[in-house]
């Protein structure tokens, strides 16, 4: 069964780039308009932000913007006052991932913990003259003793991009030493991410250093209160497609994202680590902001206060696409089970995973769970020597396929092996952690470097669970819809659920001219159109959002009552997704 035959019309509608206005306050930009807003008196300026930004540049811009309202400036590079790199390892590496080349353990502790605090207040204290200006940049800057804080960002996608080229450094590290994407996904993005929310009742301006010479802006009042309400209405993020070695062409050729990049492989919808939103009245000068800070300045009203206690400020559901339309296979892999992710890996919850199929190739498949009675001796040693040799080998002998159906929701428990075939269109919804793909099998493929594509035989095989296999995955893993609501023109269907895993996923089906009420209960939802136009979305509050075929939604807990209405002249189903 293939996807919706208006797929290519409904998509039409498709916004890569939403944007929300900014409350009180307007969007600047370049930095000569700042600088002349600094408030006299300002003898020390903190501009905070990510390791891998271009700080160099960044501070000849300063210096430039300063020029013509401070007798004298003087920027230092908070980046000296880091810890040697010895230490700084020591305290970020743990001895179970030491050597792995792929993973380490997601880091702990503070930012400030690998800064030298007394050379850091040196920096901050060396005299400048009456009409001087201090400047402290570079990761940690918010750290010194400064009167006012900008914070100079970088969307996290410029960040990989940037290490995959060798350019920038790592959090505290030499600049002798290259940076390295292990460490930036691992290491740094937890501790900034961390450092970032701390900091963020103090910011006086946010800057989106997208382009270093021209960035925009907004103050730090109007940042905290756009992101406050954000909070208490439907929005989505900003949707971002990367290229893989399997990526397949739909997000191209029917959402027409990223036309001229190699595929469109991964679509990330709603990725909270990674995810922004953009405020402003126009995507061309807009300022994007991590979709996670908006959950740490207000995690009660996103994620409600049941599910605020159990994950703190994480937001604990993700929903993304793999698009392998034209493209491979998928690695055969596992995600870590709950004890290894929290002991090895640092993670507090697993990787539970669901596939849901917006497309199904014609012949396509999906790969889930192992066979009944199968030797996993045998399946280890012919990874290993795949893995070791290059020696291919038959994964259907170990890993059960079953036919990719359009609109089906397929289980994938951590522990349980899988993959997408060919010509499949998968919307993931699953938890958060998204870094934990541990590979059996990656068909012998190569990287755009020409190396063999890394697996993790021996992680993967400590993290398999035997008992996902023969007909228990069937009967477990690939569940009937059962009607959980319906009312006049519409129903809610629930597709799938475990125990083991704390999300469910549901699919609302509306009729034309049809209004399906929800609420949130308490507890925020996750919504993707899968078929149909689209929705207009209306909340008690007056908040009204419409939400195309393909988008993706968040409704913080916050709204409570909402209606999911459709004014198109065919059915639209939405998949749903809420913790349980």
């Amino acid at each position: 069964m293939g996807g919706s035959p208006q797929a290519a019309v409904q998509a039409a509608q498709y916004d890569p780039a939403p944007c929300y206005p900014v409350r009180d306050g307007t969007v600047a930009v370049g930095w000569h308009d700042a600088a002349r807003a600094l408030p006299a008196g300002t003898r020390v300026l903190a501009v905070d932000g990510p390791a891998v930004l271009d700080w160099a540049a960044v501070a000849e811009r300063l210096r430039a913007a300063f020029a013509d309202t401070r007798g004298r400036v003087e920027v230092a590079d908070v980046r000296s006052a880091a810890r040697d790199w010895l230490t700084v390892r020591h305290l970020t590496e743990s001895d179970a991932l030491r050597d792995d080349p792929d993973f380490a353990r997601l880091a702990g502790g503070s930012l400030g913990e690998l800064m030298d605090p007394h050379a850091l207040a040196e920096l901050a204290a060396a005299p400048v003259g009456e009409d001087g200006l201090r400047v402290l940049v570079g990761p940690g800057a918010a750290l010194g003793q400064a009167d006012i804080l900008w914070w100079a960002d970088l969307p996290k996608r410029y960040a990989e991009a940037a290490v995959r080229q060798g350019r920038g450094r790592n959090v505290a590290a030499p600049e002798s030493e290259p940076p390295t994407l292990r460490r930036l996904l691992y290491v740094d993005w937890p501790l900034l991410d961390r450092h970032r929310d701390d900091m963020a009742e103090r910011i006086d301006r946010w800057f989106d250093v997208t382009d270093t010479v021209e960035p925009t802006s907004i103050s730090g009042a109007a940042l905290r209160e756009t992101c406050r309400s954000l909070a208490t209405r439907p929005f989505r993020t900003r949707p971002t497609f990367n290229t893989t070695p399997w990526g397949g062409h739909w997000g191209q050729e029917t959402l027409g994202h990223n036309p001229d990049a190699e595929n469109t492989a991964l679509g990330y919808e709603l990725i909270a680590p990674e995810s922004g939103v953009l405020l402003g009245d126009d995507p061309a000068r807009c300022v994007e902001v991590p979709f996670q800070l908006v959950v740490a300045l207000s995690p009660a009203d996103v994620l409600g206060p049941a599910v605020h206690e159990l994950f703190g400020t994480s937001f604990p559901i993700r929903f993304d696409y793999l698009d392998t339309v034209g493209g491979g296979n998928l690695s055969v892999h596992c995600h870590p089970r709950t004890d290894d992710m929290r002991s090895v890996f640092g993670w507090p919850y697993t990787q539970h995973e669901t596939y849901y199929l917006m497309h199904a190739g014609t012949g396509s498949k999906v790969f889930l769970g192992l066979h009944g009675g199968v030797d996993l001796d045998t399946f280890h040693h012919h990874a290993d020597a795949a893995d070791t040799h290059g020696t291919p080998f038959d994964i259907e002998r170990y890993v059960q396929t079953f036919p990719a159906d359009a609109g089906q929701l397929y289980l994938v428990p951590a522990g349980t092996p899988h993959g997408s075939g060919e010509g499949n269109v998968v919307l993931e919804v699953s938890a958060t952690p998204y870094l934990y793909s541990l590979r059996f099998y990656d068909w012998l493929r190569h990287d755009s470097a020409g190396d063999q594509r890394p697996v993790h035989v021996n992680h993967a095989f400590r993290n398999l669970d035997p008992a996902r296999s023969g007909g228990a995955v069937s009967r477990d893993l690939i569940q009937r819809p059962r009607l959980v609501h319906e009312g006049n023109g519409w129903r809610e269907e629930l597709l799938g659920a475990l125990p083991a895993m704390f999300f469910e996923v549901r699919r609302t089906v509306v009729d034309p001219g049809h209004t399906a009420e929800q609420h949130t209960e308490g507890r925020f939802h996750v919504l993707t159109v899968v078929d149909g136009p689209g929705a207009l979305i209306t909340t008690a509050a007056g908040h009204r959002h419409f939400v195309h075929y393909a988008e993706t939604l968040v409704v913080p807990a916050s709204v409570a009552a909402y209606g999911v209405r459709n004014e198109g002249p065919e059915p639209v189903r939405l998949v749903k997704a809420q913790v349980v």
